[in-house]
């Protein structure tokens, strides 16, 4: 369905004496740059145009893709009425788009991004260059005049933006309250060569040939890109097997299987699904001992998940590592300019990601419950940052832990 802006005005009013809840640097009395608009609908195929040309230089993640959030939206089975697009538009153009859920969950209603946590940031579809642009004021009132369309709601929830995005810094600082949270690792890099010099010193060589020397003690080595949908499919089965090996020696929920999400990954490998999905697998003696999943979006690279062998006797090769060894070995030299390693800091990233970009929760109280409930996020976010250096602090977030899953959506383990 399509909502007239104009019907949007008493909620701007309302959102205007929230206390700052949707930007904080915006002045009410601006004026506009140019004339804004914004539109709401339901359906995803209506946006598509929109989307492919705002996205038409690249993609920051494949949460911004519309290929992964088409297909998403299929596998989870979302009802038209809970999924929210909204266009903005500056001077009759498209600007910007919200691709929203709207999820309902102890009493309280949040539009959110559709994938959760399967991804390591998120970010409005934008025209960066128009955004920036328009300025603070000017960002402000198109962030304020979309925003209006979510009159049906408590509150938005837009997780794991990056503060910098595509070279520019604070474009979605006027969205809402941010609060920063996390980090995104990525390795950038002209050649193999570059890395290698930038990343690994002599000790690391001398570490890395070591493992690989037990590795090779073991059997024969072979390493892979898998791009055939046949091949994937059993390369993916023995990932997600990996992965479950390991959340149970860990203690560790699930997520892959408790939320059903095998099904998804194995799709978006097949013909049609749009998205370049490619593996890179490494190989005991023909066995599959470390799996990488990547998602490609023209010079890009984005690992969702990786995994690795359980059995201890090919542990101490370190499969894991000697598959991204030699991923990175690789992938520079193959046209790629940009290797993401997701958010949370892993040893591998500190070895390997020479891009660190700090990744912030947005949050927008639309009505008093709303504001209450992002409050109360906030607290656990800010809980949980202090929980990682802080044993006392982690045993007590524990009782938190329940009730941000369900208000704002479980947190999925880290892929690596």
């Amino acid at each position: 369905m399509d909502t007239a802006n104009a019907n949007s005005q008493p909620v701007l009013r309302a959102l205007a004496e929230s206390g700052g809840d949707i930007g904080r640097s915006a002045d009410a009395s601006a004026r506009p740059l140019a004339p804004m608009t914004a539109r709401r609908v339901n359906d995803i195929a209506s946006v598509e145009t929109v989307w492919r040309a705002l996205t038409a230089d690249g993609v920051e993640s494949p949460g911004q893709s519309f290929d992964f959030i088409r297909l998403w939206i299929a596998d989870r089975g979302i009802a038209p009425e809970h999924q929210c697009f909204v266009v903005g538009e500056v001077d009759g153009e498209p600007v910007a788009l919200l691709p929203l859920h709207r999820r309902s969950q102890m009493g309280v209603t949040v539009y959110t991004w559709f994938p959760r946590s399967q991804v390591g940031c998120y970010a409005p579809i934008s025209d960066y260059r128009r955004l920036a642009q328009l300025g603070p004021e000017g960002r402000a009132q198109l962030w304020q005049t979309m925003l209006a369309q979510l009159d049906d709601a408590d509150a938005v929830y837009l997780r794991a933006i990056p503060g910098e995005i595509a070279g520019f810094g604070g474009l979605f600082d006027e969205l809402g309250g941010p609060l920063a949270v996390d980090t995104l690792y990525r390795s950038e890099f002209a050649s193999w060569e570059e890395c290698d010099r930038l990343q690994r010193s002599r000790s690391r060589r001398k570490h890395d040939r070591q493992q690989g020397d037990r590795l090779a003690a073991l059997g024969e080595i072979g390493f892979e890109l898998v791009t055939d949908p046949a091949a994937g499919r059993a390369a993916i089965e023995v990932m997600f097997r990996q992965r479950s090996a390991r959340f149970r020696a860990q203690g560790i929920r699930d997520t892959f299987v408790c939320d059903n999400l095998v099904d998804f990954y194995q799709r978006a490998m097949e013909p049609g699904s749009g998205l370049d999905i490619r593996l890179h697998v490494l190989r005991l003696n023909g066995e599959i001992v470390a799996v990488r999943y990547n998602v490609v979006h023209g010079t890009r690279m984005f690992c969702l998940i990786s995994s690795m062998s359980d059995d201890p006797a090919i542990q101490v090769g370190s499969p894991g590592k000697q598959c991204l060894l030699r991923v990175m070995q690789t992938v520079f030299d193959s046209g790629f300019s940009m290797f993401d390693m997701g958010s949370g800091f892993t040893d591998e990233k500190r070895h390997w990601c020479n891009v660190q970009t700090p990744l912030r929760q947005h949050y927008v109280g639309l009505t008093l419950k709303g504001r209450l409930s992002v409050g109360c996020h906030q607290q656990f976010q800010k809980l949980r940052a202090q929980a990682k250096a802080n044993p006392r602090v982690k045993s007590a977030l524990r009782h938190l832990q329940q009730f941000s899953d369900r208000l704002f959506g479980r947190r999925q383990q880290p892929s690596d």
